[in-house]
């Protein structure tokens, strides 16, 4: 791995920053979000909304870590369900609402309805990630009190248990075809911000010049969450396994807020401190991040002139000519209005 390749010391890290989705890419910017889909018939469809300005409390150093991993888990979600709805919208098939879907829309309307589907999957997501990576490792390991009584050891082999656990978990997701896509997806987000960054002309051939590995890329913000947490653990001890479990859920918001503090600190800085620090989520990287082609890079390159262009929140579809088509935006609320 070169790490001169990937803290390029010409380029000027930005706020801009992304998450593949469903033959697509979110981009979010300092003033707007833009969410960018490779449709069927190989135009691109954008939609971009004006950013909220955050609470000055969001703003403060470790405070601002837990309220963007909050926000991006929302926002990453809705981007996620949005690019689904839009594939949708050009899919031959008739999509039928399920029965609980169905109720939900009649008895409090669909945008009522998409806002329940939308936290209740973070909500889902949140409850198994927890029981998968924080309950299930500590509870496992907690037999091991038969073969040995050293904290040291119990704790040592718990956090290596969790590390284990979620890299083979994105290893072995990264086999599914469908995921193979959005890594190639995130592979672009990368390279296209990276051009960005270094102030290129944004056309596939620049960005194709770049690696697909960013420090600043969320997937070295949850290494960092597993490896501060690896080393925080010790600090209590190994206590029954309830309170333990409770210890460890209690220290989430302040592992999330060191994380953020180190990501922020890697994104700007090319030392060797720094550099030492980003290696295991980098190496990550490796599996989160494919080649992307050029269909793939067009694709990021339109989601972040859109968060870059001046205009007001909007949705238009690209042509494959460079043609920008607008599309008649329906108002979910305004139709729901009167139910």
């Amino acid at each position: 791995m070169d790490l001169n390749k990937i803290f390029l010391k010409q380029a000027s890290p930005t706020k801009m920053g992304g998450q593949a989705v469903m033959e697509g890419i979110m981009m979010k910017g300092e003033n707007k979000t833009a969410l960018a889909v490779r449709i069927p018939n190989g135009k691109i469809r954008v939609r971009t909304e004006e950013g909220k300005e955050p609470k000055k409390w969001m703003t403060y150093p470790f405070v601002r870590g837990v309220c963007a991993f909050v926000q991006s888990l929302v926002e990453g979600t809705k981007a996620l369900m949005e690019s689904a709805e839009i594939l949708a919208l050009y899919d031959e098939e008739e999509y039928e609402e399920g029965r609980f879907e169905k109720w939900l829309n009649s008895r409090f309307g669909s945008k009522a309805a998409w806002n329940f589907m939308l936290y209740s999957s973070v909500v889902i997501a949140v409850i198994l990630s927890v029981a998968l990576f924080i309950i299930a490792p500590t509870w496992v390991v907690n037999l091991l009190k038969h073969v040995t009584d050293s904290v040291f050891w119990l704790n040592f082999v718990e956090g290596t248990l969790r590390i284990a656990m979620f890299i083979g978990y994105v290893w072995l997701v990264s086999y599914m075809p469908d995921i193979r896509t959005v890594f190639c997806y995130h592979g672009a987000e990368h390279k296209t911000i990276h051009c960005f960054e270094n102030k290129l002309e944004l056309i596939p051939e620049n960005a194709q010049s770049f690696p697909t590995l960013h420090p600043r890329c969320g997937t070295s913000f949850l290494m960092f969450v597993f490896i501060i947490a690896f080393a925080l653990h010790f600090l209590l001890g190994w206590p029954v396994l309830w309170l333990r479990i409770l210890t460890r859920l209690m220290l989430l918001p302040v592992i999330a807020g060191i994380s953020y503090e180190l990501l922020k600190w890697a994104g700007k800085s090319d030392n060797i401190v720094v550099k030492i620090l980003s290696l295991p989520g980098l190496y990550l990287q490796k599996i989160t991040t494919k080649e992307p082609d050029t269909a793939q890079l067009e694709v990021a390159i339109a989601s972040i002139k859109a968060v870059c262009d001046d205009t007001p929140a909007r949705e238009y579809i690209i042509g494959k000519d460079g043609s920008e088509e607008a599309v008649d935006i329906i108002d979910n609320e305004d139709e729901n209005s009167d139910q």
